[in-house]
């Protein structure tokens, strides 16, 4: 078998040496300093110049529509990964836009869409509630018909990039008497409409996300996505992208799975550690010289090739628990030192395995809990039942 560099056609070559120069010139170290800062994982500076070197249109675009080729769009991809590029606002908008595209009223479509391709529009999703856990179908937050408006009162939790974006993707519940699947209504909902409040939260691993309220919100039928009552259709889609159950592409160029950005971090952090660890101290000694230590850094490559090459639902899952299993292994063979953060003078490897560490239990959370998604390969992959949670019932005596 041939794993020899793969050899570009000479405009997939140009096209390389195109995105990492514009990618090296946007995505600075001071971009990813404040991107640490903040949380965010967002910066419209980066975010605007994509969007006017046509970078987000093409991302989007099938290759048949003026989007990238297949081989471009990996390049594109593995190269913003690389350089970190802050993407979790576009990520959103991305999935959210197909909705619009495929959902929304002429009208509405022809005023977003170039907008969103300029990078002046963005998008978030308005899914989870205080109280709701990761069932979105229990949806309280109410939208009600007001002649050619709704009314709508609730709120939503981690609402990420909430202040960065211009329109949140908001799941409602407009009949309170229907099942839960056939009672939702899906809206894009300008963000700056009297009754809305932001307010942010931190999460362990530093990012912002952000708890919003609805209270008497009047929004125009305009911007009502499909039917009443028809919201799961809607919503269906884009919630199969961020859960990651989407069919492998034949030319096999994608990623296995979704969480293979954050999956990025933990590799990272391995490949610190193996670099330091093999560093001799001023005896001469090298911790991995200890079988020990050899042994722990080998099992640890060995667990993360597993979960990167883990496809569909079996990769979200494998690459989150991997993160968790793996992050507190390097930070202990690192030592006291490891629990430094990034930019702390003695940190152990610039905060990388400390980072991972914080970050590795918001990574088994992301659109859904492990739980949630074990419980779908069960049911849905190995035809188990749906898990009974009902205390057992008493002996008949």
């Amino acid at each position: 078998m041939d794993f020899s560099r793969v050899e570009l056609a000479d405009d997939d070559r140009a096209f390389f040496d195109e995105a990492r120069s514009f990618l090296a010139t946007h995505v600075t170290d001071e971009v990813r300093r404040r991107d640490r800062e903040t949380g965010d994982n967002f910066d419209e500076g980066v975010h605007l110049a994509l969007g006017a070197a046509g970078y987000l249109e093409k991302e989007w675009k099938p290759s048949s529509d003026g989007g990238f080729s297949r081989v471009q769009r990996r390049i594109w991809e593995l190269e913003k990964r690389r350089v970190h590029v802050p993407w979790v606002t576009w990520g959103t908008t991305s999935m959210v836009a197909r909705s619009v595209e495929k959902f929304g009223k002429p009208e509405l479509v022809a005023d977003v869409m170039p907008k969103v391709f300029s990078g002046h529009v963005r998008l978030c999703l308005g899914y989870t509630e205080p109280e709701g856990g990761s069932d979105i179908a229990t949806c309280k937050t109410r939208a009600v018909r007001d002649g050619d408006s709704w009314v709508i009162n609730g709120s939503k939790m981690f609402t990420t990039g909430a202040h960065k974006c211009q329109y949140v993707f908001l799941i409602t519940n407009t009949d309170p008497e229907a099942r839960k699947h056939k009672s939702l209504t899906m809206f894009l909902v300008p963000l700056d409409l009297p009754g809305i409040e932001i307010q942010g939260i931190r999460t362990v691993d530093g990012d912002r996300t952000n708890i919003v309220y609805y209270s008497d919100v009047r929004v125009d039928d305009k911007y009502r996505l499909g039917d009443v009552n028809g919201g799961w259709t809607v919503l269906r889609e884009p919630l199969n992208v961020e859960h990651g159950a989407v069919a492998a592409a034949p030319d096999g160029l994608q990623d296995n799975s979704i969480m293979m950005h954050q999956a990025g971090f933990m590799a990272t952090a391995l490949d610190k550690a193996v670099v330091r660890l093999a560093q001799p101290d001023p005896n001469g000694h090298r911790p991995i010289d200890d079988k020990s230590v050899a042994y722990r850094l080998g099992r640890s490559f060995a667990r993360i090739e597993a979960a990167l090459s883990a496809s569909s639902i079996f990769g979200r899952v494998a690459n989150a628990q991997t993160m968790r299993d793996i992050s507190p292994e390097l930070m202990d063979l690192h030592g006291a030192a490891a629990a430094l953060p990034f930019g702390a003078d003695g940190a152990a490897d610039d905060g990388s395995a400390e980072y991972s560490y914080r970050f590795a239990p918001l990574v088994g959370i992301y659109g859904g809990t492990l739980e949630v998604f074990r419980n779908m390969i069960a049911q849905h992959v190995l035809g188990l039942g749906k898990p009974s949670y009902a205390p057992p019932a008493a002996k008949v005596s």
